[in-house]
């Protein structure tokens, strides 16, 4: 098949199981699309359990012509980030700039370091062959919170204000640590060389550093060339040619496309939307790339509800990936309470906060990306198996009653 009737295919798939969730099961889109595409996935290997061969193998090959890390990482994200970022009030972002950035930094490291050491344990005494480095590469690819699988989720969860920022504003920055931290491992994982500190310091100032600064530089630009123009067709393809352009560049001198395509978002969403757009470009903007983040979101989550198909699924790697989700809750609270007691000598939080930022620390599509990338290893299959089991409980379950939770610590609001 080509590109075009694969791409044709995952659409017609997404339009049915938005329909199917729309008419039936009435959950958010993004999960109710997942969760469809999760349950005729299982249907399917079921069938195929019982010699009863409904296409699976074909499905299978469909997607495995599809590279979920190039095609999410290097494609999807820009436009999912930018849209993201678009609807942000920098202001808000700015009151919890201390707890997001703590949250982004040392929290990151944080987790990782504890899911690394806590995996390593864990498959050791299942007798899962897993080297220490690799156990430590897997705390670092799904220590980042997803802001695809957040933002998405907290448009309905009705979570207090300073906390949605936080959280929000935590995913959207934490990208880019989380790269680091996760390349400095491949790193050291393929022997590359001593990982001194001024290796991290230049690792950490080309890819964050340097994403903030190309985002800055890019959105400027695109601000002052939306306020010359009075044309709503011509400024939605001025933010098309930012998200891709700026993405692409990033990519090709080696910074942080995600911070830099947030950046530039946070800047156009708030500054661009107040000093260089009319009122009909606002509300022709907001819808496009409203429609944009909708079909991305069901297009992204369809496929990780597919690619169960693809899985080597085991009884041991599937209580491996069982405990890996009460090991990565565990680092959440651990490195979000450390964050929150570390601040509230001089900073208040809303009640509830650790429950809820351990909760709505969702994992997603960049975490499965980021395994998919790691190169071929023993330890390779393990990782991407336990990361999408990890993966498919924090959209579903955590995803689904997050709303639950805030209502219960919010009985009145």
């Amino acid at each position: 098949m080509d590109l075009f009737e694969i791409t044709a295919i995952l659409m017609v798939l997404t339009a049915l199981f938005s329909y199917i969730n729309y008419r039936v099961l009435h959950m958010p889109t993004t999960i109710g699309v997942m969760f469809t595409a999760l349950v005729v996935s299982l249907g399917i290997v079921t069938m195929g359990g019982l010699g009863l061969d409904i296409g699976q193998a074909k499905v299978a090959r469909i997607l495995a012509t599809i590279d979920f890390n190039q095609a999410l990482l290097h494609g999807m994200l820009s436009f999912l980030l930018f849209a993201g970022a678009m609807h942000i009030k920098l202001d808000d972002l700015t009151s919890q700039k201390w707890a997001i950035t703590v949250l982004a930094t040392a929290g990151i490291v944080v987790s990782a370091f504890i899911i690394g050491v806590l995996a390593w344990i864990m498959l050791g005494f299942l007798g899962i062959p897993a080297s220490f480095i690799y156990c430590l590469l897997f705390g670092a690819l799904i220590s980042p919170t997803d802001p695809v699988a957040v933002i998405g989720i907290l448009k309905t969860a009705g979570v207090p204000k300073d906390l949605e920022t936080k959280i929000a504003g935590e995913s959207l920055f934490n990208d880019g640590i989380g790269v680091v931290v996760f390349l400095i491992i491949l790193e050291l994982a393929q022997g590359g060389g001593e990982v001194t500190v001024g290796r991290v310091a230049l690792l950490f100032i080309e890819e964050a550093v340097g994403g903030v600064l190309l985002g800055l530089a890019i959105g400027v630009l695109s601000y002052q060339m939306l306020k010359r123009v009075n044309n709503y067709q011509v400024e939605v393809i001025i933010t098309l040619a930012l998200v891709m352009g700026g993405y692409a560049l990033a990519d090709r001198i080696h910074t942080s496309g995600p911070i830099a395509i947030v950046v530039a978002g946070l800047l156009i969403g708030n500054h661009g939307r107040a000093f260089a757009m009319s009122e009909i470009t606002r509300a022709r903007l907001d819808d496009f790339w409203e429609l944009v983040d909708e079909i991305l979101n069901a297009l992204l989550f369809m496929l990780i509800g597919l690619e169960v198909l693809v899985m080597p699924f085991t009884r041991a790697l599937l209580f491996a990936g069982l405990l890996s989700i009460i090991i990565t809750l565990f680092a959440r609270w651990a490195s979000v309470g450390g964050a929150v007691l570390l601040m509230r000598s001089f900073r208040t939080f809303s009640r509830g906060s650790v429950k809820i930022l351990t909760w709505g620390g969702l994992r997603g599509g960049i975490s499965v990306a980021l395994a998919l990338s790691i190169p071929t290893v023993p330890e390779r299959m393990t990782i991407i198996t336990i990361t999408y089991i990890v993966v498919v409980f924090s959209i579903v379950i955590q995803g689904m009653t997050l709303g639950r939770l805030v209502d219960r610590i919010y009985p009145d609001v």
